[in-house]
């Protein structure tokens, strides 16, 4: 039981077991980007109903941001705004916003947590909701890059005739960020 703590209550750990923890806490932190990829790729096993899955709707969203020459965080926040879609589908930009935290700007998070609710703009009339629910926001200093977040890297992502760049292309970038010092407020 090398690699277990000794103790069954926290508060009655010891100096070596939190060191083991830690240690053992490292090795796992270094696959965060194998989690995050893998998140990616099951979007692809997501509901049906649009002409292209959800990982191609992310995969557009990123090769569109990239070929538009948005630094390498954005192209990576775009690829990875919809991974909570699974496990938090009311909610999963604040999900996932909340996973960019340690490793993005605050900018980029902001635009990652609240695109839903900007997202209504183009649909929510159909469901007699508020399309312009977003206008809470109005006047935030990133409303408009939140908008045009929508607008040219989301709304937009739904064609089967777009020839997105494969998620192997975007591996790299997803490691180097994640792989990255966290940062804590």
């Amino acid at each position: 039981m090398a690699n277990t703590v000794s103790f069954t209550e926290m508060k009655h750990g010891t100096t070596a077991d939190y060191r083991l923890l830690s240690d053992l806490e490292r090795r796992f932190n270094e696959t965060l980007p194998d989690r995050i990829l893998q998140a990616v790729r099951d979007l692809d096993k997501t509901f049906s109903g649009y002409q292209v899955s959800r990982l191609e709707h992310s995969l557009q969203s990123a090769t569109r941001a990239y070929r538009d020459g948005r630094d390498e965080d954005y192209v990576v926040a775009a690829l990875i705004h919809d991974i909570g879609d699974v496990l938090a589908p009311h909610t999963h930009g604040e999900m996932v916003a909340a996973i960019m935290k340690p490793y993005f700007s605050p900018r980029l998070c902001w635009i990652v947590k609240h695109h839903g609710v900007f997202q209504m703009l183009y649909y929510a009339h159909h469901y007699d909701e508020d399309p312009h629910a977003r206008d809470l926001y109005a006047g935030h200093p990133w409303f408009d890059d939140c908008a045009e977040f929508c607008e040219r890297y989301d709304q937009n992502c739904f064609d089967p005739a777009y020839n997105s760049l494969p998620l192997d292309f975007f591996e790299p970038m997803v490691r180097r960020i994640f792989l990255a010092d966290p940062v804590f407020e």
